[in-house]
């Protein structure tokens, strides 16, 4: 649909566009926020290319944005730039995925046909507002040239993360132990990036000064300490988390997807989940460890063994990770696992009444996820804010064992050492207090979004902004 057509058949007194950044962990968080705000009757445009908007759709989990229910949210796709991505590299020096960076600098090419929409939305609209991707601010700075638009800024990691720039400016959050900064990655989360991703992101600061406000995936039920830091260094500040769903449909379960059968036939809270995102890509060595430590520490699981993401997805080959000769199917035919090659609804799996922890690279999408349906995490960061939401994940919130802390981050993890957090976490008394407290959290946090919840309140607070 047309921006005309659009224009001629709703009322747009406040119209909402959604600029994503290009890498899955972003643009999933803006199309479940977009859900969110449509659901207040306002229409929202999602602006992407045409690859990472087909990448978005197909793996949202917990709706479907083709629905009728999704009406209000709208799709405008552009040419992808090209771009030369190379394939992931198993043995670069650092996990940081740089094959992806062709794609991310592609991504800031993205102003001209951004300012064509946000202008053309803006005559029809009494409010344009822009939310965008905190990581390139330069898309949307044609903002400033519409009379009638505001943007605000998205920050899809952590509040622990941001908030520890200031604890030197303006002090520490209450109640959080002296000795947890110490485990920071000293210089911030810039030192856990590639150079050529450091110069990007240095290269947007002049823009910043385009927002009005920012907005967070948190929730006072899980971040309220460090949210209190950030309050004194910005005022106009929204958390509005969790953006994913956090209660699923029984029938949800999506065709194809067998392992959900086999969840269904094992004990409560007996397997662990593995997972580590969509950056992330491990050498054979590593993965041979892996599989070993999982298969001794006797715990069912299900892994989901896959490369990173190309800077498209949907064109040439993808690594098929090797794993020790005649695993699969031993593991298969004694029932203590599953390997998933491909896609995983993460979310469905995580609701699972089975599903008693989950092994994870501590993206937030993943932390969110996991604490919201009550499931403890194994932590083994990789790159850019993981090392900070683990730390919040076992230091702070004490909902989760360390398999790979981040000062060992270039040594490979043995065999040994998973299968001791596998059991740590899943077959011991300190696994047990891990698992109430986050049944704890994740109740806290459905309450959150509900009626009268915290953050309830906080989105009511921030669809009155800016419908002001």
């Amino acid at each position: 649909m047309g921006v005309e057509e659009i224009q001629a058949t709703e009322n747009n007194v406040v119209v909402v566009v959604m600029v994503p950044f290009p890498a899955q962990g972003h643009l999933n968080q803006l199309l479940h926020l977009s859900r969110l705000i449509s659901s207040y009757n306002i229409p929202v445009h999602y602006v992407a290319t045409t690859t990472h908007t087909r990448q978005a759709k197909l793996r949202i989990q917990g709706w479907d944005p083709l629905s009728p229910d999704s009406q209000l949210i709208h799709f405008h796709e552009f040419p992808t730039p090209d771009f030369q991505s190379p394939p992931p590299n198993p043995n670069a020096s650092t996990k940081f995925p740089a094959h992806l960076q062709p794609s991310f600098d592609a991504a800031l090419l993205l102003r001209e046909p951004v300012a064509a929409v946000i202008s053309e939305l803006s005559l029809s609209a009494r409010r344009l507002v822009v939310v965008y991707d905190s990581i390139f601010p330069s898309v949307i700075q044609d903002i400033a040239s519409i009379p009638n638009g505001e943007a605000y800024s998205f920050h899809s990691v952590s509040t622990f993360c941001i908030s520890s720039y200031y604890w030197d400016m303006v002090g520490k959050p209450v109640g959080m132990d002296d000795d947890i900064d110490k485990h920071i990655p000293h210089g911030g989360i810039l030192t856990t990036m590639t150079s050529e991703m450091r110069e990007l992101v240095n290269s947007q600061h002049e823009y910043r000064k385009y927002s009005s406000g920012a907005l967070f995936n948190t929730c006072r039920a899980i971040e309220a300490p460090f949210l209190d830091v950030l309050a004194k260094v910005n005022d106009k500040q929204w958390p509005i988390g969790p953006f994913n769903p956090v209660e699923l449909c029984k029938n949800s379960k999506k065709q194809g997807y067998n392992h959900l059968d086999w969840l269904d036939n094992q004990a409560p809270n007996s397997v662990i989940y593995v997972s580590f995102g969509t950056t992330t890509t491990l050498t054979n060595e590593q993965i041979h460890a892996i599989a070993v430590g999982l298969e001794n520490s006797g715990q069912k699981f299900i892994w989901v063994l896959r490369d990173a993401d190309k800077g498209d997805i949907f064109v040439g080959d993808t690594r098929v990770c090797e794993l020790p000769e005649g695993y699969e199917e031993r593991i298969t035919l004694k029932g203590q696992g599953i390997i998933l090659r491909g896609w995983a609804p993460q979310l469905e799996i995580l609701a699972h009444v089975s599903t008693g922890g989950f092994m994870s690279h501590c993206g937030w999408n993943s932390c969110m996820e996991s604490m919201s349906m009550g499931v403890p995490m194994a932590t083994w960061p990789m790159h850019s804010d993981q090392p900070h939401n683990a730390l919040l994940i076992t230091k702070v919130l004490k909902v989760g064992v360390v398999v790979k802390d981040w000062a060992h981050r270039d040594e490979l993890v043995e065999s040994l050492t998973v299968k001791k957090a596998v059991k740590e976490l899943m077959a011991s008394k300190e696994g047990e207090g891990l698992r109430r407290r986050v049944v704890e959290l994740g109740t806290a946090i459905r309450r959150s979004v509900a009626e009268g919840g915290d953050t309830h309140k906080e989105f009511d607070g921030f669809i009155a902004h800016i419908c002001r």
